[in-house]
Protein backbone atom coordinates (compact mmCIF):
# COMPACT_ATOMS: atom_id res chain seq x y z
CA UNK A 1 0.00 0.00 0.00
CA UNK A 2 3.08 2.33 0.94
CA UNK A 3 4.07 2.38 -2.98
CA UNK A 4 0.39 3.62 -4.35
CA UNK A 5 0.32 5.98 -1.84
CA UNK A 6 1.31 9.44 -3.87
CA UNK A 7 -1.82 7.96 -6.36
CA UNK A 8 -4.19 7.63 -3.79
CA UNK A 9 -3.60 10.96 -2.89
CA UNK A 10 -3.31 12.33 -5.89
CA UNK A 11 -6.91 10.81 -7.55
CA UNK A 12 -9.09 9.98 -4.03
CA UNK A 13 -11.35 13.07 -4.13
CA UNK A 14 -12.49 11.79 -8.09
CA UNK A 15 -12.84 8.14 -6.49
CA UNK A 16 -14.68 9.07 -3.89
CA UNK A 17 -16.82 11.28 -6.11
CA UNK A 18 -17.34 8.42 -8.24
CA UNK A 19 -18.38 6.58 -5.63
CA UNK A 20 -20.91 8.94 -4.38
CA UNK A 21 -22.57 8.80 -7.88
CA UNK A 22 -22.40 4.96 -7.87
CA UNK A 23 -24.31 5.27 -4.28
CA UNK A 24 -26.55 7.02 -6.16
CA UNK A 25 -26.85 4.77 -8.88
CA UNK A 26 -27.22 1.95 -5.88
CA UNK A 27 -30.16 3.74 -4.25
CA UNK A 28 -32.09 3.98 -7.48
CA UNK A 29 -31.52 0.22 -8.24
CA UNK A 30 -33.04 -0.55 -4.85
CA UNK A 31 -36.08 1.63 -5.48
CA UNK A 32 -37.38 0.17 -8.28
CA UNK A 33 -38.78 -3.46 -6.18
CA UNK A 34 -40.52 -1.19 -3.84
CA UNK A 35 -42.11 0.85 -6.27
CA UNK A 36 -42.82 -1.92 -8.06
CA UNK A 37 -44.42 -4.06 -5.44
CA UNK A 38 -46.66 -0.96 -4.82
CA UNK A 39 -47.49 -0.87 -8.35
CA UNK A 40 -49.14 -4.45 -8.01
CA UNK A 41 -50.79 -4.03 -4.35
CA UNK A 42 -52.13 -0.30 -4.86
CA UNK A 43 -52.60 -0.29 -8.41
CA UNK A 44 -53.43 -3.62 -9.61
CA UNK A 45 -54.83 -5.68 -7.20
CA UNK A 46 -56.89 -2.55 -6.49
CA UNK A 47 -57.50 -1.92 -9.96
CA UNK A 48 -57.02 2.03 -9.48
CA UNK A 49 -55.03 3.40 -12.95
CA UNK A 50 -54.24 6.78 -11.54
CA UNK A 51 -51.97 5.18 -8.86
CA UNK A 52 -50.20 2.37 -11.43
CA UNK A 53 -49.60 5.37 -14.01
CA UNK A 54 -48.56 7.82 -11.15
CA UNK A 55 -46.03 4.95 -9.24
CA UNK A 56 -44.77 4.01 -13.14
CA UNK A 57 -43.66 7.60 -13.91
CA UNK A 58 -42.04 7.74 -10.59
CA UNK A 59 -40.01 4.54 -11.54
CA UNK A 60 -39.14 5.81 -15.09
CA UNK A 61 -37.86 9.34 -13.09
CA UNK A 62 -36.08 6.91 -10.65
CA UNK A 63 -34.17 5.17 -13.85
CA UNK A 64 -33.48 7.88 -15.53
CA UNK A 65 -31.98 9.83 -12.48
CA UNK A 66 -29.91 5.97 -12.02
CA UNK A 67 -28.76 6.05 -15.60
CA UNK A 68 -27.39 9.82 -15.12
CA UNK A 69 -25.74 9.01 -12.26
CA UNK A 70 -23.82 5.84 -13.95
CA UNK A 71 -23.00 7.51 -16.64
CA UNK A 72 -21.47 10.23 -14.59
CA UNK A 73 -19.68 7.45 -12.71
CA UNK A 74 -18.56 6.16 -15.57
CA UNK A 75 -17.02 8.90 -16.80
CA UNK A 76 -15.12 9.44 -13.58
CA UNK A 77 -14.04 5.96 -13.36
CA UNK A 78 -12.52 5.98 -16.40
CA UNK A 79 -10.97 9.20 -16.00
CA UNK A 80 -9.17 8.06 -12.63
CA UNK A 81 -8.07 4.50 -13.78
CA UNK A 82 -6.22 5.50 -16.96
CA UNK A 83 -5.17 8.33 -15.49
CA UNK A 84 -3.99 6.46 -12.28
CA UNK A 85 -2.03 3.58 -14.64
CA UNK A 86 0.05 5.77 -16.47
CA UNK A 87 1.18 7.44 -13.58
CA UNK A 88 2.15 4.28 -12.32
CA UNK A 89 3.29 2.85 -15.26
CA UNK A 90 5.64 6.25 -15.79
CA UNK A 91 7.19 6.42 -12.54
CA UNK A 92 7.90 2.11 -12.61
CA UNK A 93 9.66 3.05 -16.00
CA UNK A 94 11.82 5.66 -14.34
CA UNK A 95 12.28 3.58 -11.45
CA UNK A 96 13.78 0.99 -13.43
CA UNK A 97 15.63 3.56 -15.03
CA UNK A 98 17.28 4.64 -11.91
CA UNK A 99 17.72 1.18 -10.59
CA UNK A 100 21.57 0.21 -10.07
CA UNK A 101 22.87 -2.34 -12.48
CA UNK A 102 22.95 -5.00 -9.25
CA UNK A 103 19.57 -4.62 -9.03
CA UNK A 104 18.68 -4.47 -13.20
CA UNK A 105 20.82 -8.01 -13.15
CA UNK A 106 19.25 -9.25 -10.41
CA UNK A 107 15.38 -8.90 -12.22
CA UNK A 108 14.62 -10.85 -15.26
CA UNK A 109 14.15 -8.50 -17.97
CA UNK A 110 11.25 -10.21 -19.16
CA UNK A 111 9.84 -10.01 -15.49
CA UNK A 112 10.77 -6.34 -15.89
CA UNK A 113 8.21 -6.05 -19.00
CA UNK A 114 5.65 -7.99 -17.15
CA UNK A 115 5.67 -5.88 -14.32
CA UNK A 116 5.77 -2.61 -16.47
CA UNK A 117 2.86 -4.06 -18.72
CA UNK A 118 0.43 -6.84 -17.48
CA UNK A 119 0.56 -6.08 -13.80
CA UNK A 120 0.04 -2.23 -13.98
CA UNK A 121 -2.83 -3.03 -16.02
CA UNK A 122 -4.51 -6.04 -13.57
CA UNK A 123 -4.18 -2.72 -10.93
CA UNK A 124 -6.02 -0.34 -13.38
CA UNK A 125 -8.52 -2.72 -13.66
CA UNK A 126 -9.41 -3.29 -10.48
CA UNK A 127 -9.42 0.15 -9.65
CA UNK A 128 -11.75 0.97 -12.42
CA UNK A 129 -13.67 -2.02 -11.45
CA UNK A 130 -14.09 -0.19 -8.06
CA UNK A 131 -15.40 2.47 -9.26
CA UNK A 132 -17.96 0.11 -11.46
CA UNK A 133 -19.31 -2.47 -9.83
CA UNK A 134 -16.85 -3.40 -7.17
CA UNK A 135 -18.94 -1.29 -4.75
CA UNK A 136 -22.03 -1.01 -6.37
CA UNK A 137 -22.50 -5.11 -5.60
CA UNK A 138 -21.72 -4.93 -1.55
CA UNK A 139 -24.24 -1.72 -2.02
CA UNK A 140 -26.87 -3.23 -3.44
CA UNK A 141 -26.30 -6.43 -1.64
CA UNK A 142 -26.80 -4.94 1.80
CA UNK A 143 -29.29 -2.47 0.48
CA UNK A 144 -31.59 -5.30 -0.98
CA UNK A 145 -31.15 -7.24 2.68
CA UNK A 146 -32.18 -4.41 4.54
CA UNK A 147 -35.19 -3.69 2.06
CA UNK A 148 -35.92 -7.34 2.36
CA UNK A 149 -35.97 -7.14 6.00
CA UNK A 150 -38.39 -3.87 6.09
CA UNK A 151 -40.75 -5.81 3.11
CA UNK A 152 -40.92 -9.07 5.60
CA UNK A 153 -39.30 -10.07 8.63
CA UNK A 154 -40.33 -13.73 8.22
CA UNK A 155 -39.02 -14.29 4.73
CA UNK A 156 -35.63 -12.39 5.80
CA UNK A 157 -34.90 -15.40 8.19
CA UNK A 158 -34.28 -17.25 4.85
CA UNK A 159 -30.81 -15.16 4.89
CA UNK A 160 -29.22 -16.19 7.73
CA UNK A 161 -28.50 -19.15 5.97
CA UNK A 162 -27.97 -18.15 2.85
CA UNK A 163 -25.40 -15.30 3.57
CA UNK A 164 -23.01 -17.38 5.63
CA UNK A 165 -23.04 -20.45 2.95
CA UNK A 166 -21.99 -18.03 0.36
CA UNK A 167 -19.28 -15.70 1.90
CA UNK A 168 -17.80 -19.57 3.11
CA UNK A 169 -17.53 -20.14 -0.53
CA UNK A 170 -16.10 -17.35 -1.41
CA UNK A 171 -13.09 -17.48 1.24
CA UNK A 172 -12.76 -21.29 0.21
CA UNK A 173 -11.89 -20.01 -3.05
CA UNK A 174 -9.58 -16.79 -2.27
CA UNK A 175 -7.62 -19.11 -0.43
CA UNK A 176 -7.25 -21.33 -2.79
CA UNK A 177 -6.45 -19.00 -5.62
CA UNK A 178 -4.52 -16.35 -4.49
CA UNK A 179 -1.30 -18.59 -4.99
CA UNK A 180 -1.94 -19.56 -8.08
CA UNK A 181 -2.71 -15.92 -9.85
CA UNK A 182 0.92 -15.39 -8.53
CA UNK A 183 2.38 -18.32 -10.06
CA UNK A 184 0.50 -17.22 -13.08
CA UNK A 185 2.12 -14.46 -13.35
CA UNK A 186 5.76 -15.77 -12.73
CA UNK A 187 4.82 -18.34 -15.48
CA UNK A 188 3.90 -15.23 -17.97
CA UNK A 189 6.98 -13.71 -17.16
CA UNK A 190 8.64 -17.26 -18.55
CA UNK A 191 6.20 -16.56 -21.75
CA UNK A 192 7.48 -13.24 -22.01
CA UNK A 193 11.37 -14.01 -21.69
CA UNK A 194 11.06 -17.63 -23.90
CA UNK A 195 9.42 -15.32 -26.65
CA UNK A 196 11.83 -12.42 -26.04
CA UNK A 197 15.37 -14.60 -26.46
CA UNK A 198 13.89 -16.56 -29.45
CA UNK A 199 13.18 -12.78 -30.94
CA UNK A 200 16.36 -11.24 -29.89
CA UNK A 201 18.40 -15.03 -31.59
CA UNK A 202 16.21 -15.33 -34.04
CA UNK A 203 19.64 -15.40 -36.97
CA UNK A 204 21.11 -17.65 -34.57
CA UNK A 205 18.19 -20.11 -34.22
CA UNK A 206 17.52 -20.46 -37.90
CA UNK A 207 20.89 -20.72 -38.65
CA UNK A 208 21.75 -23.83 -37.00
CA UNK A 209 17.90 -25.11 -37.52
CA UNK A 210 17.52 -25.32 -33.87
CA UNK A 211 13.33 -24.58 -34.57
CA UNK A 212 11.90 -27.44 -33.17
CA UNK A 213 14.15 -26.92 -30.00
CA UNK A 214 12.79 -23.53 -29.10
CA UNK A 215 9.37 -24.88 -30.56
CA UNK A 216 9.83 -27.10 -27.69
CA UNK A 217 11.23 -24.25 -24.88
CA UNK A 218 8.30 -22.32 -25.72
CA UNK A 219 5.73 -25.33 -25.22
CA UNK A 220 7.56 -26.23 -22.10
CA UNK A 221 6.40 -22.10 -20.94
CA UNK A 222 3.69 -21.89 -22.59
CA UNK A 223 1.69 -24.93 -21.24
CA UNK A 224 3.13 -24.00 -17.56
CA UNK A 225 1.72 -20.78 -18.16
CA UNK A 226 -1.58 -22.64 -19.03
CA UNK A 227 -1.82 -25.31 -16.13
CA UNK A 228 -1.17 -22.88 -13.54
CA UNK A 229 -3.87 -20.54 -15.44
CA UNK A 230 -6.23 -23.68 -15.79
CA UNK A 231 -5.92 -24.82 -12.02
CA UNK A 232 -6.22 -21.07 -11.25
CA UNK A 233 -9.80 -20.51 -13.22
CA UNK A 234 -11.01 -23.81 -12.27
CA UNK A 235 -11.14 -22.35 -8.15
CA UNK A 236 -12.67 -19.05 -9.68
CA UNK A 237 -15.49 -20.89 -11.68
CA UNK A 238 -16.67 -22.67 -8.77
CA UNK A 239 -17.52 -19.29 -6.82
CA UNK A 240 -20.13 -18.21 -9.66
CA UNK A 241 -22.05 -21.21 -9.68
CA UNK A 242 -21.74 -21.95 -6.22
CA UNK A 243 -23.03 -19.26 -5.47
CA UNK A 244 -25.92 -19.20 -8.08
CA UNK A 245 -27.20 -21.83 -6.94
CA UNK A 246 -27.08 -21.90 -3.45
CA UNK A 247 -29.16 -18.42 -3.94
CA UNK A 248 -31.40 -20.25 -6.72
CA UNK A 249 -32.20 -22.66 -3.63
CA UNK A 250 -33.03 -20.00 -1.57
CA UNK A 251 -35.70 -18.45 -4.07
CA UNK A 252 -37.65 -21.10 -4.24
CA UNK A 253 -37.95 -21.83 -1.14
CA UNK A 254 -38.86 -17.99 -0.82
CA UNK A 255 -41.63 -18.49 -3.57
CA UNK A 256 -42.79 -21.92 -1.58
CA UNK A 257 -42.72 -20.22 1.86
CA UNK A 258 -44.48 -16.61 0.17
CA UNK A 259 -47.24 -18.28 -1.25
CA UNK A 260 -47.89 -19.75 2.47
CA UNK A 261 -47.75 -16.32 3.59
CA UNK A 262 -50.19 -14.96 0.85
CA UNK A 263 -52.85 -17.65 1.34
CA UNK A 264 -53.24 -17.01 4.89
CA UNK A 265 -53.48 -13.35 4.27
CA UNK A 266 -49.52 -12.77 6.28
CA UNK A 267 -48.97 -10.68 3.49
CA UNK A 268 -49.17 -9.66 -0.17
CA UNK A 269 -48.71 -10.93 -3.76
CA UNK A 270 -46.50 -7.17 -4.45
CA UNK A 271 -44.13 -7.92 -1.36
CA UNK A 272 -43.61 -11.31 -2.38
CA UNK A 273 -42.72 -10.28 -6.17
CA UNK A 274 -40.64 -7.61 -4.72
CA UNK A 275 -38.47 -9.82 -2.17
CA UNK A 276 -38.11 -12.02 -4.92
CA UNK A 277 -36.48 -9.56 -7.01
CA UNK A 278 -34.67 -8.30 -3.99
CA UNK A 279 -33.24 -11.68 -3.70
CA UNK A 280 -31.85 -11.85 -7.11
CA UNK A 281 -30.15 -8.79 -6.66
CA UNK A 282 -28.75 -10.20 -4.15
CA UNK A 283 -28.02 -13.20 -5.99
CA UNK A 284 -26.54 -10.94 -9.04
CA UNK A 285 -24.20 -8.70 -6.48
CA UNK A 286 -22.91 -12.01 -4.89
CA UNK A 287 -22.36 -13.01 -8.10
CA UNK A 288 -20.52 -9.91 -9.19
CA UNK A 289 -18.66 -10.33 -6.11
CA UNK A 290 -16.99 -13.30 -6.40
CA UNK A 291 -15.73 -11.56 -9.75
CA UNK A 292 -14.59 -8.49 -7.70
CA UNK A 293 -12.50 -11.06 -5.13
CA UNK A 294 -10.84 -12.82 -8.57
CA UNK A 295 -9.91 -9.19 -9.62
CA UNK A 296 -8.76 -8.54 -5.86
CA UNK A 297 -6.38 -11.53 -5.71
CA UNK A 298 -4.97 -11.04 -9.05
CA UNK A 299 -4.68 -7.34 -8.56
CA UNK A 300 -3.02 -8.45 -5.01
CA UNK A 301 0.02 -10.39 -6.70
CA UNK A 302 0.68 -7.50 -8.97
CA UNK A 303 0.76 -5.11 -6.75
CA UNK A 304 3.35 -7.23 -4.88
CA UNK A 305 4.95 -7.94 -7.96
CA UNK A 306 5.39 -4.00 -8.85
CA UNK A 307 5.99 -2.69 -5.42
CA UNK A 308 8.86 -5.34 -5.35
CA UNK A 309 10.49 -2.99 -8.12
CA UNK A 310 9.54 0.37 -6.46
CA UNK A 311 11.60 -1.42 -3.06
CA UNK A 312 14.57 -2.27 -5.49
CA UNK A 313 17.52 -0.36 -4.69
CA UNK A 314 18.09 2.39 -6.94
CA UNK A 315 21.45 4.48 -7.85
CA UNK A 316 22.40 6.99 -4.95
CA UNK A 317 20.82 10.54 -5.42
CA UNK A 318 23.30 12.98 -6.15
CA UNK A 319 24.67 14.63 -3.00
CA UNK A 320 24.05 18.09 -2.95
CA UNK A 321 26.66 19.60 -0.99
CA UNK A 322 29.00 18.82 -3.87
CA UNK A 323 31.21 21.81 -4.91
CA UNK A 324 30.78 22.18 -8.56
CA UNK A 325 33.55 20.18 -10.49
CA UNK A 326 35.56 21.87 -12.97
CA UNK A 327 35.23 20.73 -16.62
CA UNK A 328 36.89 17.16 -16.64
CA UNK A 329 40.50 16.68 -18.31
CA UNK A 330 40.60 12.70 -18.38
CA UNK A 331 43.17 11.76 -15.88
CA UNK A 332 42.49 8.15 -14.26
CA UNK A 333 43.85 6.49 -11.11
CA UNK A 334 42.67 3.34 -9.30
CA UNK A 335 43.81 2.20 -6.26
CA UNK A 336 43.42 -0.65 -4.50
CA UNK A 337 39.86 -1.43 -6.56
CA UNK A 338 38.03 -4.51 -5.40
CA UNK A 339 34.73 -5.48 -6.60
CA UNK A 340 32.55 -8.55 -6.68
CA UNK A 341 28.70 -9.52 -8.45
CA UNK A 342 26.48 -10.74 -5.92
CA UNK A 343 25.73 -10.80 -2.11
CA UNK A 344 28.64 -13.42 -0.72
CA UNK A 345 31.42 -11.47 -2.40
CA UNK A 346 33.54 -14.97 -1.71
CA UNK A 347 34.81 -14.78 -5.76
CA UNK A 348 36.06 -11.22 -6.52
CA UNK A 349 35.66 -10.33 -9.99
CA UNK A 350 38.17 -7.70 -10.01
CA UNK A 351 41.35 -7.66 -6.91
CA UNK A 352 43.60 -5.16 -5.78
CA UNK A 353 43.11 -3.16 -9.17
CA UNK A 354 45.71 -0.24 -9.43
CA UNK A 355 47.22 2.14 -12.48
CA UNK A 356 46.90 5.74 -13.13
CA UNK A 357 46.98 7.68 -16.80
CA UNK A 358 47.57 11.15 -17.34
CA UNK A 359 45.20 13.14 -19.62
CA UNK A 360 45.38 12.65 -23.25
CA UNK A 361 47.48 9.13 -23.01
CA UNK A 362 46.44 6.05 -24.99
CA UNK A 363 45.59 2.87 -22.48
CA UNK A 364 45.35 -0.45 -23.81
CA UNK A 365 43.86 -3.42 -21.90
CA UNK A 366 44.53 -7.09 -22.54
CA UNK A 367 42.82 -10.24 -21.22
CA UNK A 368 41.05 -13.33 -21.72
CA UNK A 369 36.99 -13.58 -21.89
CA UNK A 370 36.03 -12.79 -18.28
CA UNK A 371 39.02 -11.72 -17.00
CA UNK A 372 37.30 -8.08 -16.06
CA UNK A 373 38.00 -5.47 -18.74
CA UNK A 374 34.42 -4.49 -18.95
CA UNK A 375 33.96 -4.60 -15.07
CA UNK A 376 36.72 -2.26 -14.84
CA UNK A 377 34.76 -0.20 -17.06
CA UNK A 378 31.64 -0.26 -15.44
CA UNK A 379 32.99 0.66 -12.30
CA UNK A 380 35.06 3.94 -13.89
CA UNK A 381 31.55 4.51 -15.24
CA UNK A 382 29.75 4.83 -11.92
CA UNK A 383 27.58 1.47 -12.79
CA UNK A 384 28.67 -0.42 -9.94
CA UNK A 385 30.17 0.62 -6.78
CA UNK A 386 33.63 -0.98 -5.50
CA UNK A 387 33.66 -3.25 -2.53
CA UNK A 388 36.22 -1.19 -1.52
CA UNK A 389 39.15 0.84 -3.04
CA UNK A 390 39.02 4.50 -5.02
CA UNK A 391 38.65 5.34 -8.22
CA UNK A 392 39.88 8.70 -8.97
CA UNK A 393 38.99 11.83 -11.59
CA UNK A 394 41.77 14.67 -12.14
CA UNK A 395 42.15 14.00 -8.00
CA UNK A 396 38.70 13.69 -7.59
CA UNK A 397 37.06 10.44 -5.76
CA UNK A 398 34.03 9.78 -8.63
CA UNK A 399 32.00 9.22 -5.68
CA UNK A 400 31.93 12.87 -5.04
CA UNK A 401 31.25 13.56 -8.71
CA UNK A 402 27.79 13.83 -9.61
CA UNK A 403 26.93 10.86 -12.40
CA UNK A 404 25.44 13.18 -15.27
CA UNK A 405 29.12 15.01 -15.03
CA UNK A 406 30.72 12.25 -15.02
CA UNK A 407 29.07 10.28 -17.81
CA UNK A 408 29.07 14.16 -19.84
CA UNK A 409 33.02 13.78 -20.42
CA UNK A 410 33.15 9.79 -20.69
CA UNK A 411 31.87 8.58 -24.02
CA UNK A 412 31.95 4.84 -24.42
CA UNK A 413 31.58 2.32 -27.46
CA UNK A 414 30.13 -0.80 -25.80
CA UNK A 415 31.15 -4.35 -27.42
CA UNK A 416 27.60 -5.06 -28.79
CA UNK A 417 27.17 -1.60 -30.77
CA UNK A 418 23.33 -0.60 -29.69
CA UNK A 419 21.96 1.01 -32.40
CA UNK A 420 17.72 2.80 -31.76
CA UNK A 421 15.01 2.94 -34.30
CA UNK A 422 14.76 6.29 -36.05
CA UNK A 423 17.15 7.76 -38.86
CA UNK A 424 21.15 7.51 -39.02
CA UNK A 425 21.18 11.47 -38.10
CA UNK A 426 18.67 10.61 -35.07
CA UNK A 427 21.10 8.20 -33.68
CA UNK A 428 24.18 10.10 -34.12
CA UNK A 429 22.36 13.00 -32.33
CA UNK A 430 22.44 10.74 -29.16
CA UNK A 431 26.06 11.87 -28.43
CA UNK A 432 24.85 15.54 -29.16
CA UNK A 433 21.15 16.78 -29.55
CA UNK A 434 23.09 20.09 -31.10
CA UNK A 435 25.57 18.98 -32.99
CA UNK A 436 26.68 20.95 -35.90
CA UNK A 437 26.35 19.13 -39.57
CA UNK A 438 30.33 20.12 -39.62
CA UNK A 439 31.08 18.34 -36.00
CA UNK A 440 28.59 15.12 -37.47
CA UNK A 441 31.21 14.74 -40.22
CA UNK A 442 34.25 15.45 -38.50
CA UNK A 443 33.43 12.29 -36.11
CA UNK A 444 31.65 10.05 -39.20
CA UNK A 445 35.27 10.65 -41.15
CA UNK A 446 37.25 9.51 -38.32
CA UNK A 447 35.04 6.49 -37.69
CA UNK A 448 35.64 5.82 -41.19
CA UNK A 449 31.89 5.49 -41.95
CA UNK A 450 30.97 8.93 -44.15
CA UNK A 451 31.69 7.44 -47.50
CA UNK A 452 28.93 4.68 -46.91
CA UNK A 453 26.44 6.96 -45.63
CA UNK A 454 27.24 9.43 -47.87
CA UNK A 455 26.78 6.60 -50.36
CA UNK A 456 22.95 5.89 -49.51
CA UNK A 457 20.28 6.97 -51.27
CA UNK A 458 19.14 9.06 -48.37
CA UNK A 459 22.42 9.62 -46.71
CA UNK A 460 22.08 10.91 -42.67
CA UNK A 461 18.34 10.38 -43.53
CA UNK A 462 18.24 6.35 -43.71
CA UNK A 463 16.13 4.73 -41.56
CA UNK A 464 17.94 2.48 -38.92
CA UNK A 465 15.59 -0.83 -37.98
CA UNK A 466 15.06 -1.83 -34.46
CA UNK A 467 18.78 -2.69 -33.02
CA UNK A 468 20.12 -1.50 -36.43
CA UNK A 469 19.60 -5.33 -37.56
CA UNK A 470 19.71 -3.35 -41.78
CA UNK A 471 23.31 -2.70 -41.02
CA UNK A 472 26.59 -4.93 -40.71
CA UNK A 473 28.35 -5.57 -37.64
CA UNK A 474 31.11 -3.62 -38.42
CA UNK A 475 28.79 -0.54 -39.73
CA UNK A 476 27.25 -0.76 -36.24
CA UNK A 477 30.43 -0.48 -34.43
CA UNK A 478 31.82 2.55 -36.65
CA UNK A 479 27.99 4.35 -36.24
CA UNK A 480 28.52 3.64 -32.79
CA UNK A 481 32.14 5.41 -32.63
CA UNK A 482 31.27 8.74 -34.52
CA UNK A 483 27.90 9.14 -31.98
CA UNK A 484 30.28 8.52 -28.90
CA UNK A 485 33.07 11.31 -30.65
CA UNK A 486 30.60 13.80 -31.53
CA UNK A 487 30.31 14.56 -27.50
CA UNK A 488 34.24 15.40 -27.83
CA UNK A 489 34.41 13.87 -24.84
CA UNK A 490 37.62 14.25 -22.55
CA UNK A 491 37.82 10.14 -22.30
CA UNK A 492 37.20 7.60 -24.66
CA UNK A 493 35.83 4.26 -24.04
CA UNK A 494 36.23 1.33 -27.11
CA UNK A 495 35.18 -1.76 -25.35
CA UNK A 496 36.46 -4.18 -27.89
CA UNK A 497 34.10 -1.76 -30.58
CA UNK A 498 36.32 -2.66 -33.63
CA UNK A 499 36.39 -6.70 -33.81
CA UNK A 500 33.71 -6.43 -36.56
CA UNK A 501 35.86 -4.13 -38.67
CA UNK A 502 38.53 -5.25 -41.14
CA UNK A 503 42.37 -4.36 -40.71
CA UNK A 504 42.46 -1.88 -42.83
CA UNK A 505 39.40 0.02 -41.59
CA UNK A 506 40.71 -0.10 -38.15
CA UNK A 507 43.80 1.26 -39.12
CA UNK A 508 41.97 4.58 -40.45
CA UNK A 509 40.10 4.95 -37.49
CA UNK A 510 43.35 4.21 -35.10
CA UNK A 511 45.06 6.92 -36.97
CA UNK A 512 41.88 9.08 -37.06
CA UNK A 513 41.98 8.65 -33.09
CA UNK A 514 45.86 9.45 -32.85
CA UNK A 515 45.12 12.81 -34.68
CA UNK A 516 41.82 13.74 -33.00
CA UNK A 517 41.75 17.63 -32.88
CA UNK A 518 40.41 18.07 -29.48
CA UNK A 519 42.28 16.55 -26.36
CA UNK A 520 40.88 13.14 -25.22
CA UNK A 521 41.80 9.98 -22.86
CA UNK A 522 41.65 7.05 -24.63
CA UNK A 523 40.58 3.80 -23.54
CA UNK A 524 40.59 0.88 -25.67
CA UNK A 525 39.77 -2.99 -24.81
CA UNK A 526 41.00 -5.15 -27.24
CA UNK A 527 41.33 -9.33 -28.11
CA UNK A 528 44.52 -7.96 -30.68
CA UNK A 529 47.62 -7.13 -29.38
CA UNK A 530 47.89 -5.42 -32.48
CA UNK A 531 45.41 -2.56 -31.83
CA UNK A 532 47.05 -1.45 -28.74
CA UNK A 533 50.61 -2.11 -29.56
CA UNK A 534 51.23 1.38 -29.90
CA UNK A 535 49.32 2.99 -27.13
CA UNK A 536 51.34 4.61 -24.33
CA UNK A 537 50.41 1.87 -21.99
CA UNK A 538 48.66 -1.92 -21.93
CA UNK A 539 47.47 -2.99 -18.69
CA UNK A 540 47.15 -7.05 -19.16
CA UNK A 541 44.43 -8.21 -16.88
CA UNK A 542 44.19 -12.32 -16.13
CA UNK A 543 41.27 -13.55 -12.97
CA UNK A 544 40.35 -10.22 -12.39
CA UNK A 545 44.09 -8.98 -11.45
CA UNK A 546 46.61 -6.42 -13.02
CA UNK A 547 49.17 -8.80 -14.06
CA UNK A 548 51.35 -6.22 -16.48
CA UNK A 549 50.88 -2.75 -17.02
CA UNK A 550 53.85 -1.03 -19.51
CA UNK A 551 54.59 -0.23 -23.20
CA UNK A 552 54.45 -3.04 -25.74
CA UNK A 553 58.35 -3.77 -25.82
CA UNK A 554 58.19 -3.51 -21.80
CA UNK A 555 55.65 -6.00 -21.82
CA UNK A 556 57.22 -8.42 -24.26
CA UNK A 557 60.20 -8.14 -21.84
CA UNK A 558 58.76 -8.66 -18.28
CA UNK A 559 55.51 -10.42 -18.50
CA UNK A 560 54.63 -13.83 -18.90
CA UNK A 561 51.18 -13.82 -20.19
CA UNK A 562 51.77 -11.21 -22.27
CA UNK A 563 54.40 -13.36 -24.32
CA UNK A 564 52.22 -15.91 -24.48
CA UNK A 565 49.22 -13.85 -26.03
CA UNK A 566 51.81 -12.33 -28.26
CA UNK A 567 53.06 -15.93 -29.34
CA UNK A 568 49.66 -17.13 -29.86
CA UNK A 569 48.43 -14.43 -32.32
CA UNK A 570 51.45 -14.54 -34.20
CA UNK A 571 50.43 -18.23 -35.53
CA UNK A 572 47.17 -16.39 -36.29
CA UNK A 573 48.61 -13.18 -38.63
CA UNK A 574 48.95 -11.22 -35.46
CA UNK A 575 51.58 -8.81 -34.00
CA UNK A 576 54.73 -9.37 -35.63
CA UNK A 577 58.27 -7.91 -34.41
CA UNK A 578 57.52 -4.64 -36.58
CA UNK A 579 55.24 -3.77 -34.48
CA UNK A 580 57.32 -2.96 -32.02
Amino acid sequence: MRTFKPYIKKYWKLFFLGLFFLTLEAGADLMQPMLMSRIINEGVLENNLDVTIQIGLTMLVVTAFGALAACTRNVLASYVSQNFGAALRQDLYQKIHRLTFTSIDKQNRASLITRLTNDVTQVQNFLNGTMRIFVKAPLICIGAIIMAINLNVQLSATFMVLIPIVFLIIFTVMRQTFPLFSKMQLALDGVNNRMREYLSGVRVVKAFNRYDYENSQFQDASGELADVSTNALKWSSLMGPGIALTLNLGIVFILWAGGQLVTTGATGVGEVIAFTTYTTQIAVALGMMSWVFTMFVRAKASAIRISEVFDEAEVESEMNNLEIQPKIKGAIAFENVNFSFGEGKENLTLQNISFDMMPGERLGIIGATGSGKTTLINLLMKFYQPDSGAIYMDGVDIRNITDATLREEIAVVPQRAVLFSGTILSNLQWGKAIASLEEIKEATQIASIDDFILSLEQGYESKIEQGGLNFSGGQRQRLAIARALIRKPAILILDDSLSAVDAHTEEKIKDGLANYPHPITQIVIAQKIASVATYDKILVIDKGQVVGIGTHEELLATSTIYQEIYESQIGKGGVKDGAK
